[in-house]
């Protein structure tokens, strides 16, 4: 495939986990991921900003599209799968540039001049390292550590050798921006003050057009600069050390022409081989340099960063080993895995400062090894956040910790949507209620569980004034419990006074996070928190409305006065965020047997089930598209496919999670089904491959399907490792015809938990045809 990652030009074995990555795939197809050179958790991300003739704009989401072969830079901060467009950092671009500075980059509002076409002949792209050859004939060669990078840029002999550092050029434009060029130390230092994530959405993005975040740069070089000059707007000043500004973060011809940035040039005519180290800090200049002096040393270049880079992925992927497959299998796996294990960020530096959520710096809490950054919440607690669990435990501690230190600094409020260390408010629920208490019933115990238990059940039971605000509604209201009074005397968010994106999709939301809460009071010996948590879990039941239509009952909005929402369209989204009821009627993991009782029973329900995955005619309808049926690309019914196990008919689990997996999952740059938000997307696939997947937030307990590879192994560092075997695995055998627990014959279609908190091994027997028998019994099912 163009671009393919398939082995380490280092000629590495390529029985390695990352010789199988393929960072390309979900480049395109709107999967919004990144190519670029990145570590586990990086705060460093260095991969290209494409364009498509717009300065203001990029080709996709998230800074780069596979469709889009032009450049305007390479860019030190991205976030992998986000949807909103521009979604965000971008941070910094640096151009190399060949040909005179002698115009304004920041006046060349359709990257005409100042940017390069390339072809995907001369692109590279492997775990921690990226190269790119232009059509202008510059080679960028780039590798990072956690913190900082090294990159090599080799110019053509015939033409002039620059860099532009665009300072004031984030995704999302920028307030302000700084430059300072030092002849005399080879050194360019700066900032840009940014943030607006989701700022040009349509529905409640104007109140994200703000800055909360300064990300500073320091690069040094290998000899001396032949010139250099600034640009401010319209006006280049060639021989300038110092220019300020910023774009701004509007759109159109109020943002064209706008910016600032700096250029340094350079003598090539012995060395057509330009190398800068570069060193980056959420929090001074001093930090990135510090960082820089930290992680990369003085001799070290591009080869012995990236080799060190490649060993690191190494490590990380090699947290699950899959054996057996096919080839693409394999690529899809651990790519996914990789994808997956970009998040969260780091955002404190090497000396454990960070930017705090209140704007100010802050060091890292007692025991806590890194300050991380970027949640997408409502998308990572479905998958994303289990996985990272499963296999992460230390990291996972330390992000839950890192969100609890954020929420303290925000007065008590845990956002949902958090991008370095801004409250964004994007998406709708409380997904931090649901996050953590997911962590800690996986056994994640390194961080202040007990606080931030408070804290999330103070968040959930005492309105707080921003619950009644309208700021940001739809997408990005400011409310994290919207309503709250309302919403506990009621029990549903109404539609007409929930201050919320969607009344009907509030209350599920709600309910979910309720019923987790109420899980990990549990087993925190709270009995009280666990009963009334416990009890909003069933509010659920409340929008559930029995008569939505002549054939069958819907999950549907009412406003305050009790009455349902009407005209009622199963296909329409009055109530509900980025989905319509169709998809959120499944959207009650937490009491599946309720829900199918509520439907008329399990066999009703699992026939409304079967119609949600495939057309009246019988064939399958699990790419989009549709909207009375299934939608891989976003999260509300991801979880669908295994609900089929606490149905009794397991077997249709199997089915529908293969074809799923194997019609809109696989190799290449389409091979997402839509935005990874954050690793979710890229998660699911793991679990559907390993034969397992999260039952309901706040719960160890998993649901089983159909593993992809002979045997996996979850290493488990601190006990006993997860193991799964299944022989034969392959197409030709998609169905579970028994298992054995830890040698134990079992007549269940999911595990209490065990095997994710104590490990254990699973032994599938595999089969061509469905066994009809296994795992249907009224006592086995999943509860």
């Amino acid at each position: 495939m163009p671009g393919s990652a398939s082995a380490d030009p280092s000629g590495r074995p390529a029985a390695e986990p990352a010789a199988a990555v393929d960072p390309l795939i979900g480049s395109a197809n709107g999967g919004n991921t990144y190519p670029g050179a990145v570590r586990p958790y990086g705060m460093m991300s260095w991969s290209p900003t494409s364009t498509k003739g717009d300065q203001t704009d990029t080709g996709a989401a998230n800074g780069y599209s596979y469709d889009a072969t032009r450049t305007r830079g390479f860019s030190l901060t991205h976030v992998n799968g986000a949807g909103c467009h521009p979604g965000a950092a971008g941070d910094i671009p640096v151009m190399p540039f060949a040909g005179a500075v002698d115009s304004s980059p920041s006046a060349d509002t359709k990257d005409e001049v100042y940017a390069s076409d390339f072809s995907h002949d001369n692109e590279r792209a492997v775990p921690g390292r990226y190269t790119l050859g232009l059509d202008s004939g510059v080679t960028s060669d780039l590798a990072v550590s956690e913190r900082a990078g090294v990159g090599d840029f080799t110019f053509p002999a015939d033409k002039p050798a620059n860099l532009l550092f665009r300072t004031s050029n984030s995704l999302n434009g920028s307030e302000d921006a700084h430059i300072e060029i030092d002849r005399a130390a080879r050194k360019v230092t700066g900032w840009v003050k940014t943030g607006a994530f989701c700022g040009r959405r349509a529905n409640g993005g104007e109140n994200n057009r703000k800055s909360y975040y300064k990300l500073h740069f320091s690069a040094t070089f290998d000899r001396d600069f032949a010139d250099h000059g600034t640009w401010h707007d319209d006006k280049l000043s060639p021989g300038s050390t110092s220019a300020s500004g910023g774009e701004g973060y509007a759109t159109g011809d109020d943002r064209r022409g706008r910016g600032s940035g700096g250029y340094v040039g350079f003598d090539t005519s012995d060395d057509r081989t330009v190398s800068m180290r570069l060193g980056i800090s959420y929090v001074s200049q001093a930090g990135a340099e510090a960082n820089l002096r930290a992680e990369i040393p003085r001799d070290a270049g591009v080869d012995e960063v990236a080799a060190e880079g490649y060993d690191a992925w190494n490590r990380e992927l090699g947290a699950v080993t899959a054996k057996g497959g096919s080839e693409d299998r394999r690529t899809a796996f651990y790519t996914a895995l990789y994808h997956s294990l970009l998040q969260p960020n780091l955002v404190s530096d090497t000396d454990g400062r960070y930017p705090g959520m209140d704007g100010k710096p802050h060091r890292l809490a007692k025991g806590q090894r890194a300050q991380y950054t970027n949640f997408s919440g409502w998308d990572q607690y479905r998958a994303q956040i289990q996985l990272l669990a499963l296999v992460k435990p230390d990291v996972a501690g330390d992000f839950a910790q890192s969100l609890y230190n954020f929420a303290r600094q925000n007065g008590g409020v845990w956002d949902r949507w958090v991008h370095i260390n801004g409250p964004t408010h994007v998406m709708t629920g409380d997904p931090s209620a649901a996050t953590l208490a997911t962590f800690y019933a996986m056994g994640v115990r390194n961080f202040d569980a007990e606080g931030a238990f408070d804290s999330l059940a103070e968040q959930a039971t005492v309105p707080h004034p921003d619950g009644l605000s309208d700021a940001g509604c739809p997408g990005q209201c400011e409310g994290q419990r919207p309503h709250l009074e309302q919403y506990l005397s009621s029990h549903y968010a109404a539609q007409d006074d929930c201050h919320c994106w969607g009344g009907a999709a509030e209350t599920l939301e709600a309910a979910v996070a309720d019923s987790a809460l109420g899980h990990w009071a549990k087993l925190l010996g709270r009995k009280a928190d666990a009963r009334r948590f416990g009890e909003r879990a069933d509010y659920w039941r409340n929008v559930y409305n029995a008569q939505a239509t002549e054939d069958a009952g819907y999950i549907q909005a009412r406003d305050l006065d009790g009455s349902w929402v009407t005209p009622f369209d199963p296909t329409s989204d009055q109530g509900f965020a980025q989905g319509n009821s169709s998809t959120y009627t499944w959207m009650v993991p937490q009491d599946v047997p309720g829900l199918a009782a509520a439907m008329g029973g399990r066999d009703t329900a699992a026939d409304r089930l079967d119609g949600f995955f495939h057309d009246e005619d019988g064939s399958w309808s699990v790419s989009g598209g549709d909207p009375l049926r299934y939608d891989p690309t976003n999260e509300p019914g991801i979880h669908t496919p295994w609900l089929y196990n606490a149905l009794g008919q397991p077997w249709k689990t199997q089915e529908t999670v293969r074809q799923i997996a194997d019609t809109v999952y696989g190799t290449g740059p389409s091979g997402l089904p839509g935005n990874d938000d954050l690793g979710t997307m890229s998660a699911w696939y793991v679990f559907a491959s390993i034969g397992l997947y999260p039952q309901e937030p706040g719960s160890a307990a998993t649901l089983f399907g159909t593993p992809s590879f002979e045997k996996v192994t979850v290493d488990r560092r601190h006990g006993r490792d997860l193991v799964i075997n299944a022989p034969g695995a392959g197409d030709d055998r998609p169905y579970i015809d028994s298992v054995r627990v830890d040698g134990r014959s079992s007549d269940r279609s999911w595990d209490a938990g065990k095997l994710v908190t104590d490990g254990g091994r699973l032994d599938f027997r595999l089969a061509a045809q469905p066994n009809k028998q296994w795992a249907t019994a009224p006592e086995s099912l999943p509860r």
